[in-house]
C-alpha cells in the first residue's frame, strides 16, 4: 500500500497568480484558503500513508503467527503419530512426550489468540487508512474547485469548494474519533 499523493503545487501557483492580475480580494482568500486546505491534505496523506504501512505490518505478523500455529500442528500431529506407533506396537510411552502433545495443544490456542489480535490491528489500521484516504480526496477536490473558481472568477464554485472541504474534515474527525492519532 503506497501513500497518497498530494499534487497540488501547480493549482496553488495559478491561483496565486490569477489573484494578483485580478485585483480582486476574494482571490487573495481563495489562495489563503487553497493553502490552507493543502496543508491540510499534506497532513492527512501522511497520516494514510502512516495507517497503511501499520495494516501491512500487522497483517504480516499475523501471518507469521498462522505460519507458528501450523508448526505446532505439524509438530503435535508427527507426536501422535510417534504415540500412535509405540502403542500399537506395545511399547511404554514416555511421560514427557504425552505433556509435549498438550503443551502443543494450549501453544496453538495462545498462538490463535494472538493472531486474531493481530488481524484486528491490521483491520483498525486498514478502516483508517481508507477514512483519512477519503478524507485526502475531498480535501483535492476541493483545492481543484477553488482553482475553478479564481479560473473563472465565479465566487459560488469557492462555496462548492468549501463544501468540499468540508466533507473532507468530517471523513478526518471521524478517522480522529476512530483513534487515527492513537498511533
Amino acid at each position: 500500500m503506497s501513500e497518497v499523493e498530494v499534487p497540488i503545487e501547480s493549482t496553488e501557483e495559478r491561483i496565486n497568480e490569477a489573484a494578483e492580475k485580478a485585483g480582486q480580494g476574494w482571490i487573495s482568500g481563495v489562495a489563503l484558503y487553497s493553502a490552507l486546505l493543502a496543508a491540510m491534505a499534506a497532513v492527512t496523506a501522511m497520516l494514510a500513508g502512516h495507517h497503511s504501512d501499520h495494516a501491512m505490518i500487522e497483517q504480516i505478523r499475523a501471518s507469521d503467527q498462522w505460519g507458528y500455529y501450523q508448526a505446532k500442528g505439524i509438530k503435535a500431529a508427527i507426536l501422535a503419530s510417534k504415540l500412535h506407533l509405540l502403542n500399537s506396537g506395545g511399547k511404554e510411552l514416555a511421560e514427557k512426550d504425552l505433556n509435549k502433545t498438550e503443551r502443543y495443544k494450549a501453544d496453538q490456542e495462545n498462538i490463535s489468540e494472538q493472531a486474531k489480535e493481530l488481524e484486528a490491528k491490521a483491520e483498525r489500521h486498514l478502516a483508517l487508512h481508507s477514512q483519512l484516504a477519503r478524507s485526502v480526496t475531498f480535501f483535492q477536490v476541493g483545492i481543484a474547485v477553488a482553482a475553478i473558481s479564481v479560473l473563472t472568477r465565479r465566487r459560488r464554485y469557492w462555496f462548492v469548494s468549501m463544501g468540499f472541504a468540508l466533507v473532507g474534515i468530517i471523513f478526518f474527525a471521524v478517522a480522529l474519533a476512530q483513534g487515527a492519532l492513537g498511533l
